[in-house]
C-alpha cells in the first residue's frame, strides 16, 4: 500500500534501486516530463517511453499501486493539487477535516510538513548547494514570485551579510533582462517558486540556464517546472488546513541553507560580520544596553 502523503515522484525515488532496466527507462521518461507523461493510457505512455505495457504495469505495482488506473488517478490528483487556488484548497481541507480544533490540526500538519521536507533532502545535494552558494567567484542572484518574494528578501538579507556579490532581483519581470545581461557562466540563481507556478520565473530560469548559470530551486512537494533546468531542487511540503499554503518548512530549509553557507566560508564570513557590526555601531542602528 502506498504512503498517502507521498507523491509518485517520491515513490519512484524510494523504489528506484529495485526497478529493472526497462522499468527505470519508463521511470526516467516519466520524471523528465512529470506528471503529464503518465496521464495518458497505459499503451500510450508505454509507447512514448519505448517500453512494453507489461513493463509499465510491473513498475506501478512495485510502487505500491494495485494497477495502472490507481497510478493514473494519483498523478491526476497531483496535477489538480498543483493548479488549485485558495478556495479549492480550503474546500479540500474542510471536506477532510477531522473534529479536532484547528490549532491541533494546524500543528499536526506543520509537523508532518517539516518531517517530510527534511527526510527527502539528500545531504550530498544540500552540501553541494551550500558550496555553490558560498562560492566567492560566483555572483549570487536571488528572486521569488508573488508570495515567495518575501522568502527571497529574507534570503538576500542574510546572504548579503555572509558574502560579497549578492543581487536581489526585483519582483517586476520587466526588469529581469537587465539582470540577465550581466549574468555569466558560473553565477548562481537562487529561485523560489511554489504553486501556482509563475510562467515568468520559468522563462527567467531557462534564459539563465542558457548562460551557464547554476540554478538552485526551492519549491513545493509537486515541484515547479523550473526543476527541469535547475541543478539543485529542494522540495518543501506546504499543505495546511487553510486556503493558503505554509512557508514554515520552506523557511526552515532556507535557514539551513543560510547556516550551511555561513559555515562553508566561515573565516571570511566572520570577518564580514565583525566589520558589519562596526558599521552598525557607527550608524547607531541598534540600541546599546550597558
Amino acid at each position: 500500500m502506498t504512503n498517502p502523503t507521498a507523491t509518485v515522484r517520491d515513490l519512484i525515488r524510494e523504489h528506484y534501486n529495485n526497478l529493472t532496466q526497462s522499468e527505470r527507462k519508463f521511470a526516467n521518461s516519466l520524471l523528465e516530463n512529470y506528471p503529464s507523461a503518465g496521464l495518458a493510457s497505459i499503451t500510450v505512455v508505454a509507447a512514448n517511453a519505448d517500453v512494453s505495457t507489461p513493463t509499465v504495469a510491473r513498475m506501478v505495482q512495485k510502487l505500491g499501486f494495485k494497477g495502472y488506473p490507481q497510478f493514473h488517478q494519483a498523478l491526476l490528483k497531483e496535477l489538480q493539487a498543483k493548479v488549485s487556488g485558495p478556495t479549492q484548497r480550503r474546500e479540500n481541507w474542510m471536506t477532510e477535516a477531522p473534529e479536532s480544533h484547528l490549532l491541533n490540526r494546524f500543528s499536526q500538519a506543520v509537523t508532518q510538513n517539516l518531517g517530510q521536507t527534511f527526510s527527502n533532502i539528500d545531504p550530498n545535494q544540500f552540501d553541494a548547494a551550500t558550496r555553490q552558494l558560498a562560492h566567492p567567484n560566483s555572483q549570487l542572484y536571488v528572486v521569488g514570485g508573488r508570495i515567495s518574494g518575501s522568502l527571497a528578501t529574507y534570503a538576500f538579507t542574510h546572504f548579503q551579510a555572509i558574502r560579497q556579490r549578492v543581487t536581489h532581483m526585483t519582483s517586476s519581470s520587466g526588469t529581469w533582462p537587465h539582470y540577465l545581461l550581466d549574468m555569466v557562466e558560473g553565477d548562481t540563481l537562487l529561485l523560489f517558486d511554489v504553486r501556482r507556478y509563475e510562467t515568468n520565473l520559468l522563462r527567467l530560469a531557462e534564459l539563465a540556464s542558457e548562460r551557464g548559470v547554476t540554478i538552485i530551486l526551492i519549491t513545493d512537494q509537486w515541484a515547479s517546472p523550473v526543476a527541469s533546468v535547475a541543478k539543485f531542487t529542494f522540495n518543501c511540503w506546504v499543505e495546511i488546513p487553510s486556503a493558503w499554503d505554509s512557508n514554515i518548512a520552506t523557511m526552515m530549509l532556507l535557514e539551513a541553507l543560510i547556516a550551511g553557507t555561513q559555515e562553508e566560508s566561515w573565516p571570511e564570513t566572520k570577518d564580514r560580520y565583525d566589520r558589519l557590526d562596526e558599521l552598525f555601531d557607527m550608524t547607531r542602528l541598534f540600541r546599546k544596553f550597558s
